[in-house]
């Protein structure tokens, strides 16, 4: 009898820790240390994606004209508005929290790496990108909005 209630235990325990596993989820509004921008992943097929959704500073100080996508390598992309431009794409679940095999896009820099997002708490994610294998590269922890 102890030994069944115990497995019982161990089994609801055990569901239990699975469940909040689960609804751990980056969709939602993000931002990152720098706080220049926040960000909404979002459902796009089956995968995940993400949008600029605010710019701390949505103009170019030089123009006083909307900031654009002017680092592109594409010159006919380089006149879209980087408010709303979809940056990260691709990305599916994997395990223990994590969406691999994504792309993330700099529109600072104009360039695109290899990206991963962890979520290392309902409010705090890892998103790491990186040019080949993922023990090289660059990670941030974005903090959630909302």
């Amino acid at each position: 009898m102890k030994k069944t209630l115990l497995l019982l235990v161990a089994l609801v325990l055990g569901l239990a820790g699975m469940a909040s596993a689960q609804t751990m989820s980056p969709l939602g509004i993000w931002t990152n240390s720098e706080k220049k921008a926040t960000f909404e992943i979002y459902k796009c097929g089956d995968k995940l994606c993400g949008k600029i959704v605010s710019l701390t500073i949505p103009n170019d100080p030089a123009t006083g004209k909307p900031k654009t996508d002017s680092q592109n390598p594409d010159p006919k992309l380089r006149s879209r508005p980087r408010l709303g431009l979809v940056f990260m794409q691709g990305f599916k679940y994997d395990s223990d929290n994590k969406w691999d095999d994504g792309k993330i896009y700099d529109p600072e820099s104009g360039k695109t790496y290899s990206c991963y997002m962890k979520m290392e708490s309902q409010n705090t994610m890892e998103v790491k990108g990186y040019i080949g294998f993922s023990l090289i590269g660059k990670s941030q922890t974005w903090t959630r909005v909302k």
